[in-house]
Parts: C-alpha cells; structure tokens; sequence
C-alpha cells in the first residue's frame, strides 16, 4: 500500500484532562477497530474532527497540522479538524443527524417529516457544507505533500468532500465507504435538487464508492441513473463522471473472528455468564441493540406478545432479555423512542407476567462482557431491523453462541446477503410472521439447529475482517493501476 490518508468524522483518539495533563483516549465506535488492520501496514495518517476542547488544544500546538499519536493506536499520526462548534452542531445534529441518517433508513414518516425550511437549508449549507470544506481542505494540504497518497474517506458525515479534494488534487486516488444502507432514488427526492446533486456529485469525485451489500451499490448506480440522469453501467458497475470511470463496489464488513472468539473466552465474560444462567429459564430469547428507530424494537416486542398469546405453553418457561445501548437522546425522537420501549415492556410483563416471571428483562446499559454473555447462551437472537447497513450483532452472537442458537433476521439487514440462507428471515413489518419465527426456532429440530448455526461460524470465520481489507486494498491497486495511478 502507498502511504495511506484515513478521513472520518471520529478518529482514532480523543483527549482529555488528566491529573499531569492531556490524556489519550482510544476514539469510540466500530470504525476504529473496522479500520485498524489497513493502518498497521502503511504509513497512516488519520484525519479526524476535534470533538473535544483538548482535541483543539492537540490541533493547535502542532499548528494545526499533524501530530503523533500514541504507540497502542492504529496509524502513525493523526490530524484534528477544528471547526466552529455552531457549525458542527448544525453539520452534526441537523443534517448528518437526522436528516441523512433518516433517509438512509427509510425512518421519515414522509406525510409529516421533514419539514426542509430555511433552517435545515442554513444548516446545509453553513454547517455540513461548511465543515466538509474543512476536512476536504486537511486532506489537501496532506496531498500537497504527499500526492501520492490513497485517501480513504468514511460514512455519510462527509459526502460532499471529495470534490473539493478532486478539484484541488485532480490526480489524487480517493476511495469512499458508505458504512449505512444507501436508499432507492425516490427517497432521495426528501432533499432538494441542488443538496441532493451535491451529495452525488460528492461521491462521484471518488475513484471507488464502497458499500456492505450489492443491494446498495445498485441503489446508488441507480441515484445516479435518475436524479444526475446519467448513463451507468449496471454489469460491470461503474459510472462514468467528468471524464473519470468511478467504480462502485460493495464489501460485507465482518468481525476480527479470532479477537472475538478469545473475548467471549475471557475471565471477564466469564463472570457475566453465571447470574444470566442462574436466572434463565427453559427458553432465552436475546436481542442486543442500540435504541435507534432503524432498530424496530417496538415490533419485535409486539411479536413476542403475539407469540405469548399464539402459545401460552411457554408462558413462564420463556425469557427475552433486551439488551439496549441508549443512544441520541438529545433528539426529540430518540427520547421519545426509547420512552415507548419502557412502556410496552411494561405493558407486556403485566399483560402475561406475574409475581415470579416477567417475559421480557430490559436492561438500558452498555456493557461489552455481558452482551457477549448474553451472546454465548440465546436459543433465539432476534435481529429484525427497518434497515441496516451490516448489523455486526448478527455476525458476532452466532459465532461464540454454544447452544446452536437460531437467529431470526431481517432481510433488510445487510448481514442477510451473506447468511439469510441459515437463519430464518422475516420481514421487520410482518409483526405475525416474527411471531411464527419465533414458534419456529424454539420447536425447530436439534439437528437443524446445529447445521444452521455451524454455516453461520464458517461464513463469519471465512468472510472475516481481514478479507474485508483485503478486498478493498485489491480493487485499490487494481484501479490505481487501471488508471495509470500506480
């Protein structure tokens, strides 16, 4: 690999202040595990927002250029990207949350939302615009010193960026990865032409557009097809923008299958398995989430409500334990969201409980060893999401789960491209046909159940995060060398 420029909203580390001054902190999310493998090879360097006052302090001492990070992080340097926090707030909290991710998810009730008034436009275009100006303007003046560079952009903070970087660096090699279901062309039509075209035109200055699942690269190429009204090439899946071919790829995202499966054998998850054993019954039902709307948490309660009814002989013999990150809930829907879960399991274990069994435990928290826990012990994982780029959870639970658990999944998911074939797949609004699943799983014959949990391990094993990289640095090199860039 040439030397490598990585662009996400959130990096690799964060600061704060310590006792003897600033303190690293490894960055949160999955990006930074997701991406740690393509930096330990290469020279990295990973560009990132300045999310906190010591982040600025990091950014100013080294002049707002690049800085070392610590040796235990994945890239050599890092770069913070400071902007004014009233633009971050609008590129943040109005457009890229929720507006982008709303659509994204088909989550708009669209006879109501979104209203796009003069805020949503001022937000537009004085803060995401704004701020991607500012991250397109880093990766530039890293280029003019290393034009040789593959810079790696991620997710739907930052589409409009790379023509910026094009026009400054029209020979720069720039691959983005849309981390998120990317939505049909009507959908897109919630924006206005000229933010949707900007978003397109965005992703097109690319060399390479990356998604989780064939299903979403389609739908790009056919975005481009209906609101560009540009020709594409459906079979060899490319699109030719501004003299340039752009190639449209898709890559299932995995798990470090070996890191995963030695945590799920550690001490510390250990320790968590005892109580969930102690107080599980006949039957355990799992589903570990955050309280995110595309998540459909709502459903997949009233589904088990319906199965209670359908089959009140596992009534008391049952228990579905809920394990939800809460998340966003400075938005007005996420709160109200997570409200509606604490008031339908509250009205479902009066509904069917008593004084010594509630069908449904929810736990609000987030807690790494006991997910896992809960992982290794399900007979049943529910996964019924609206939409969802990959869903991790429906690769890593099967993986370390040691009662050939059966997973009911989503074909909205995109983990459903790699193993719909060997769970039992649903649609996440047929509440009944939830409810027949999980009837399904629980009576389903012990032989089925292990040959179906046993497919799941080999393709979670064999498609893992290393051939995820691996695929990508492939095409890269392939279209470097196509283009004359190698």
């Amino acid at each position: 690999m040439p030397p490598l420029i990585l662009v996400s909203n959130r990096g690799p580390v964060t600061y704060r202040s310590g006792e003897t001054g600033l303190v690293a902190e490894r960055g949160g999310g999955g990006l930074v595990s997701a991406l740690s493998g393509l930096a330990e090879h290469t020279d990295a360097l990973w560009i990132s927002a300045a999310i906190s006052e010591q982040d600025a302090e990091v950014a100013a001492a080294a002049g707002g250029g690049a800085f070392t990070l610590p040796a235990s992080e994945n890239a050599d340097r890092g770069r913070f990207v400071v902007v004014d926090p009233a633009a971050y707030d609008r590129y943040y909290n109005v457009i890229a949350n929720p507006v982008l991710w709303f659509i994204q998810h088909y989550l708009w009730d669209l006879s109501n939302h979104p209203d796009i008034r003069p805020e949503e436009l001022a937000a537009w275009a004085d803060g995401y615009v704004v701020v991607n100006e500012a991250f397109a303007d880093a990766v530039i003046a890293e280029l003019d010193h290393t034009p040789d560079a593959v810079v790696m952009m991620h997710d739907y903070h930052l589409y409009v960026a790379p023509e910026r970087v094009r026009e400054a660096h029209p020979e720069a090699f720039v691959h983005f990865f849309v981390h998120i279901p990317w939505s049909q062309p009507d959908y897109w039509r919630v924006l206005p032409p000229h933010i949707r075209e900007h978003i397109l035109r965005g992703l097109l200055a690319c060399d390479v557009v990356a998604f989780h699942t064939r299903r979403y690269a389609r739908n790009f190429l056919m975005c481009c097809e209906d609101l560009l009204e540009i020709e594409v090439d459906h079979a060899r899946s490319e699109v030719q923008w501004a003299g340039r071919t752009v190639w449209v790829r898709s890559y299932p995202i995995s798990v470090n299958a070996p890191n995963f499966e030695r945590l799920a054998a550690s001490e510390e998850v250990r320790a968590e398995e005892a109580p969930i054993l102690r107080r599980r019954r006949a039957h355990l039902v799992v589903r570990v989430d955050r309280a995110d709307l595309s998540k459909n948490i709502l459903r997949g309660f009233k589904a088990y409500d319906l199965f209670l009814e359908q089959y009140p002989e596992y009534l008391e013999q049952i228990t579905f334990v809920a394990f939800l990150q809460p998340t966003r809930q400075d938005v007005v829907e996420y709160a109200t969201y997570l409200e509606k879960i604490r008031q339908r399991v509250s009205f479902i274990n009066t509904k069917h409980g008593n004084t010594d069994w509630m069908p449904i435990e929810l736990r609000i928290e987030s807690n790494l060893a006991r997910a896992v826990a809960l992982y290794k012990h399900y007979d049943v994982l529910m996964v019924n999401a609206i939409f969802d780029g990959m869903n991790l959870v429906a690769k890593e639970a099967p993986l370390v789960n040691e009662r050939h658990g059966v997973v009911i999944l989503s074909e909205n998911v995109g983990a459903h491209e790699e193993l719909g074939s060997f769970a039992l797949s649903i649609n996440p609004f047929d509440v009944g046909a939830q409810a027949e699943a999980l009837h399904t799983a629980l009576s389903m014959p012990t032989d089925e159940r292990r040959v179906r949990s046993e497919q799941m391990q080999r393709v979670v094993r064999e498609n893992d995060i290393v051939k995820w990289l691996d695929a990508q640095q492939t095409d890269i090199a392939a279209k470097r060398m196509a283009d004359g860039k190698a």
